[in-house]
């Protein structure tokens, strides 16, 4: 009796190794089937050729938004739906940090004061540049531009010109008329031999190039960051700005003319301080009834800690912020104590329960 249940053991050992021997070959035969047809398995997420949810672009919607570039540098933002991208593939999109994503705007309607364009070009040219003392003007279409010419001596020079999209999605200013020292410029042509080329050199300036009677100018390299990219359809001075539309912007601002400032962000990944949401879903309000909703990225946080926030069932954020300019600069009101924590017989800072 012991015999035959130990032949039965051994016989079931043998089946078992049969079944076991029969799917690694079978597995081996299909992984090296696919690799010989070309469909090797997909790489993990994070390897090149791969976008995983992290990485994807942010959505960004934004209404009469006062956006600062730098200390002297404005942009109004009338209306924009876009995408916050991100500008360097490892590098989570950070408002700490206004290189590391762009706006690439799908429609919108920006302007940026022509005083404040015409100091940033006279900040970036350099000590060689020909063109100094840049000053703009101009109304619809026209623009001028006004200057100190340096070539054999000094001269003032004025540049008339119209201004239009490029299909590029450059400016294109045509250059109508040039006048030096209030004198046509064609009757000295002849004896300072001067050319618009003259008046910029294109490695001069990121983001200007001259070419015959155009200058080009491109507003992603010339603009201080974070970058505007888009599709751009339309430009015009409106004084005392240049007004650049993006897709149908026009009829978006009339449709949200009534809706407070505000800031909205959904989807991707960004970076705020020392914080990083997934799956973003934040929103700033201006609880101001200012025209513009001012925000500084250079001292966004100030106005994040002097507002008032809430989170939404669904784990968003949404973050009601006072302008940059109504801080209160007293001392309490930027450094809020936590020292009720060791006491609980003292009352907490009168703001938290605003």
């Amino acid at each position: 009796m012991r015999a035959l249940v130990a032949l039965l053991a051994s016989v079931v050992l043998l089946l078992l190794a049969f079944i076991v021997w029969q799917f690694e070959a079978t597995r081996h035969a299909a992984s090296s089937s696919a690799s010989t047809n070309g469909s090797p398995a997909a790489p993990p997420a994070g390897q090149p050729g791969v976008t995983s949810s992290g990485s994807a672009p942010t959505n960004v919607y934004a209404h009469n938004l006062l956006l600062r570039k730098g200390p002297s540098f404005r942009v109004y933002v009338r209306w924009l739906r876009g995408q916050l991208a991100r500008a360097h593939r490892q590098a989570n999109p950070s408002f700490d940090d206004p290189e590391s994503f762009y706006l690439d705007i799908k429609t919108g309607v920006l302007r940026a004061n022509i005083g404040d364009i015409g100091n940033y070009l006279n900040a970036s040219g350099t000590a060689n540049s020909p063109l100094t003392n840049v000053t703009l003007s101009g109304d619809a279409q026209q623009i001028k531009l006004t200057g100190t010419l340096h070539k054999f001596v000094s001269l003032p020079v004025e540049v008339v010109g119209t201004i239009a999209a490029n299909p590029d999605n450059r400016i294109q200013i045509h250059v109508t008329k040039i006048n030096v020292l209030k004198v046509p410029f064609k009757g000295l042509l002849g004896s300072l031999h001067i050319t618009i080329s003259d008046l910029f050199h294109n490695h001069e300036i990121s983001g200007v190039q001259v070419s015959g009677s155009d200058i080009f100018l491109d507003t992603q390299k010339l603009l201080p960051p974070p970058r505007i990219q888009g599709h751009l359809t339309s430009v015009r001075v409106v004084n005392p700005d240049l007004e650049e539309i993006y897709g149908d912007g026009q009829s978006d601002v009339t449709r949200v003319e009534e809706w407070r400032n505000f800031i909205r962000l959904s989807g991707g990944t960004i970076d705020f301080g020392k914080l990083t949401m997934h799956h973003v879903d934040l929103i700033m309000i201006d609880i101001s009834k200012d025209p513009w909703f001012d925000i500084d990225l250079a001292n966004y946080q100030e106005q994040l800690v002097n507002g008032y926030t809430r989170m939404t069932p669904q784990a968003g954020l949404q973050i009601f912020m006072p302008d940059l300019r109504v801080i209160p600069r007293n001392k309490a009101n930027q450094n809020v104590s936590i020292e009720w924590l060791r006491n609980r017989n003292t009352p907490p800072p009168p703001d938290v329960f605003k």
